[in-house]
């Protein structure tokens, strides 16, 4: 013991050499002092002959394994870097000379503890922590109050009782996988983790390899805070509860997100705290239960009963990207709130807004949603798909859940941006409060109305068009004001109408400007100014073209479902003329019911239309739209 002793106080003061460097194993890792760290104003120390001290660190004489003086960053490691290589049953942690001091590591097979004290930046970088190779039973668990970087570099690790990464402080954490590596992490379903990978503070998912995750337990990444994602390319192949789950915000920039085989929603985001911050700059101190989707390519695919692809406690704000979800769980009933639930692609318990994009989103379940936003829904731009095939939930008379292609409860604006929506059993897009378009293409099929409005619905521009196989086309439960853009409104089973408002409640449809064509006719007692309302025979899968005087309005396809006589109603602020069997051409839009332009055709013969004032022909009689046959007789 005595000659041991002597050795290490030998290689102890050998240190003092310039540019020499003391390594000091044990059990737990390799650490590293530099030169400059062991002066006589900060010496290394022995108490009682079995204890070491140098600097801030305490070892045990016996629990040293090995001890080397060697020449400066000898450790093979870049500075600022750990190295942690898992290999089976045991794990290697390797130190930067530099950070040594700052880290210590616990190892127990190939479970690595891991503490860091320093709380700001070494060598003006913070520290990284590289981990690669494999194991079956293994784990890291990362421990302080500091800024990181967990870079996956080929890293297959499965922890059979806990969590795979854990991460104990509320610092912000970037995990990245390393350019051109695949790392697989697997958490175990005998413990009680949060998650596979869980960060008790924020935590940023990037780089530009790929990384895979499956959760056994509860959710496969969850953070006390917000997570982004930038780059990476991550795959979610199963999770017990969410695939994502954080709180304060949730934020994809770029990369590739796949998620499939969870048991509850795709991505989740809470509000941290009580009361939401609301959107901030550069979301600084953020706690708003905010979803931000600006880019990248996301698919999530759920399939419990009433789950949600993407939920948002407070507002979601897509701008761009490609984001493809599916929901195939049916409706179920929510104890808490007392109400039956439908699952939803996009579910926002606040406002959405959609600005860019392109977003494919279908719901095959009873009861399910493309798009549901608690509050308002503001569409300016993108391309969007949403498509529910379901039939309605019903738990009782009382709670039920209807299947809606999109739907708000607060107002809908639409601005730009291509829209399509489908659900055949019910409504395919929904307010239950007001409509506004202004612009963009918007087209809805639906087994019900085709686009309603629970209170005022305004076209003013854009390109609209309603084809219900059951009821109205269009349908405003307020007042309807057509003021411009070019609108079809196919109603296809009498007494409901092409467009209809609510004249029950003595409300009306104001048409003072726009090109319009309405089969199954228009609201009984309807008020046209500024242009002129012809009457007109069609027939079913034939394209026509719509003329404004001598200028093309539009040419349009009359859906092959029409089953509501043969006429419909024209109106263009100038002279309407009409041709049939014309060849669209140019843009195609209405999921390719419309064209921008078109050649050939003949003319057809256009009537007097009257939207009369109620009675046969007119309109305010039950049934919505007026007498059997809605809004006039041809």
């Amino acid at each position: 013991m005595r000659r041991t002793l002597l050795s290490i106080i030998a290689l102890v003061l050998t240190i003092a050499a310039a540019g020499q460097t003391l390594k000091i194993t044990t059990g737990s890792g390799t650490k590293t002092y530099e030169a400059s760290q062991v002066t006589a104003s900060s010496p290394a120390t022995f108490t009682g002959g079995s204890i070491l001290t140098v600097g801030n660190d305490v070892f045990t004489i016996s629990d040293i394994t090995g001890m080397e003086v060697v020449s400066s960053q000898a450790s093979g490691v870049e500075a600022n870097t750990v190295e942690i290589v898992y290999d089976g049953s045991t794990a290697t942690v390797t130190m930067a000379d530099n950070v040594s001091s700052y880290v210590t590591a616990e190892v127990n097979g190939a479970h690595v503890s891991i503490t860091q004290t320093n709380t700001e930046a070494v060598d003006g970088d913070e520290i990284t922590y590289v981990l690669s190779g494999s194991t079956t039973d293994g784990s890291l668990t990362l421990d302080g109050s500091y800024k990181c970087t967990l870079s996956l570099a080929g890293l297959t690790m499965t922890n059979p009782s806990g969590a795979a990464i854990d991460i104990t402080n509320k610092k912000r954490i970037q995990l990245s996988a390393k350019t051109g590596t695949e790392n697989t992490l697997t958490d175990g379903s005998d413990g009680s983790q949060k998650a596979c990978i869980y960060s008790k503070g924020q935590l940023q998912l990037q780089g530009k390899g790929t990384l895979n995750v499956v959760g056994n337990t509860k959710h496969a990444i969850k953070s006390g805070d917000y997570i982004s994602v930038k780059n990476l390319t991550l795959n979610i192949t199963k999770s017990v509860g969410d695939g994502i789950n954080c709180e304060e915000y949730f934020l994809m920039k770029s990369g590739t997100v796949t998620i499939s085989g969870v048991g509850d929603d795709g991505i989740q985001c809470d509000l941290g705290g009580d009361t939401s911050t609301g959107e901030t700059k550069d979301h600084e101190d953020e706690d708003s239960g905010n979803i931000y989707l600006e880019g990248g390519t996301l698919t999530v695919t759920v399939s419990a009963a009433a789950a949600k692809g993407i939920k948002a406690e407070g507002d979601m704000i897509i701008s761009d990207g490609t984001i493809n979800v599916t929901t195939t769980g049916n409706g179920a009933y929510d104890s808490d709130e007392r109400d039956a639930k439908g699952s939803s692609c996009l579910k926002a318990d606040k406002n959405m807004t959609i600005s860019g994009g392109t977003l494919t989103l279908k719901s095959t379940g009873t009861g399910g949603k493309g798009i549901k936003a608690d509050g308002t829904l503001t569409i300016t731009d993108g391309t969007i798909s949403a498509t529910t095939t379901g039939s309605q939930y019903r738990y009782s008379s009382s709670a039920t859940a209807s299947p809606k292609a999109i739907k708000s409860d607060g107002s809908m604006t639409i601005s730009g941006g291509t829209v399509v929506a489908s659900s055949n059993n019910h409504e395919g897009i929904e307010s239950k409060s007001t409509i506004t378009v202004s612009g963009g293409y918007v087209y809805a099929y639906a087994g019900d109305d085709a686009i309603n409005s629970s209170g005022d619905f305004t076209i003013s521009g854009g390109y609209v068009f309603g084809n219900s196989s059951g009821n109205d086309g269009l349908d405003a439960n307020g007042n309807f004001y057509i003021k411009g853009g070019n609108v079809v409104a196919v109603a296809t089973r009498q007494p409901e109408v092409g467009i209809d408002a609510n004249t029950e409640q003595q409300k009306k449809l104001y048409i003072t400007g726009g090109n319009i064509v309405a089969i199954g006719g228009l609201e009984g007692g309807s008020s046209i100014s500024n242009g002129t309302a012809k009457s007109a025979s069609y027939s079913k899968n034939t394209w026509y073209g719509l003329y404004n005087g001598n200028e093309l309005a539009f040419a349009f396809k009359v859906p092959s479902n029409n089953s509501m006589g043969t006429s419909m109603v024209v109106y263009t602020t100038d002279t309407p003329a009409l041709k049939s069997g014309v060849t669209g051409s140019g843009d195609s839009f209405w999921n390719d019911y419309g064209y921008s332009n078109c050649s050939g055709g003949s003319d057809v013969t256009l009537s007097t239309y009257s939207s009369g004032n109620g009675g046969p022909g007119g309109g305010g009689w039950p049934g919505g739209g007026g007498w059997p046959g809605g809004g006039g007789w041809f």
